[in-house]
């Protein structure tokens, strides 16, 4: 009865999406709001920031999801080489695949007797998932998924982006600067509190380490603006 009422929330399943989010989201907050902060700081006009901002949106989220789709369906491609090459070998060398797999659960601590009867149901079952979890290490929730990954991390960045574009939209020019970055360094904030959330992990760490770094990336490109900026 215990058994039955026990459960346990786990992350993994959101790996994927997850990751693709977080960096779309960061991306998007960060490079666009360091891209304004470092036109402004040149003393361009309140339109040229805004178009900049603009631009830099538009081209991000197109490139992160460029980029997130040819990586990860790279992935993808080794994935299904590695499935292919196992089910080859299943299908010609059976008896090895058996003793592969048997050796692999006696080295996670199973004796002999087990591991060869465990190794023989899973691959009655099913030989090619068996082999693709315990032997290669691919499994639903760590599949690579091209499109998914695409489209999570184009809309997270466009939705990041949007933050420093908006604030430098509806504020004066001379406050553009410290107002798109506040109000980043607020949303950096939430962002980091709704990854930790989101996967289970540190609130504190994650903040501090999207917090810092953006920062940085700020600090940096507004002082490189205002160092090479040409009043127009």
């Amino acid at each position: 009865m215990v058994a039955s009422q026990h459960r346990e929330h786990h992350n993994i399943h959101r790996l994927n999406w997850l990751r693709a989010a977080v960096l779309g989201a960061n991306d998007g907050i960060v490079s666009v709001a360091s891209l304004v902060l470092g036109v402004a700081a040149g003393q361009a006009d309140a339109q040229t920031v805004l178009l900049a901002g603009v631009a830099g949106l538009v081209a991000g989220a197109l490139s992160m999801a460029a980029g997130e789709y040819v990586s990860v369906s790279s992935q993808a491609d080794t994935e299904r080489a590695d499935l292919a090459l196992e089910s080859r070998e299943l299908a010609s060398h059976p008896s090895a695949e058996h003793a592969e797999l048997t050796q692999i659960y006696i080295e996670r601590g199973l004796d002999a007797e087990l591991a060869d009867r465990v190794a023989e149901q899973l691959m009655r079952h099913d030989a090619l998932e068996a082999h693709a979890r315990d032997e290669i290490g691919l499994s639903d929730n760590t599949m690579a998924r091209p499109l998914q990954a695409a489209l999570a991390s184009a809309a997270a960045f466009a939705a990041g982006a949007a933050l420093p574009v908006g604030i430098a939209l509806i504020v004066p020019r001379s406050a553009t600067i410290a107002a798109v970055a506040l109000s980043v360094l607020l949303g950096l904030t939430v962002l980091g509190t709704l990854a930790a959330r989101a996967g289970g992990a540190s609130v504190v760490t994650s903040v501090a380490r999207v917090v810092f770094w953006g920062a940085l990336a700020m600090a940096l490109t507004t002082a490189a603006g205002g160092l090479f900026g040409v009043t127009v």
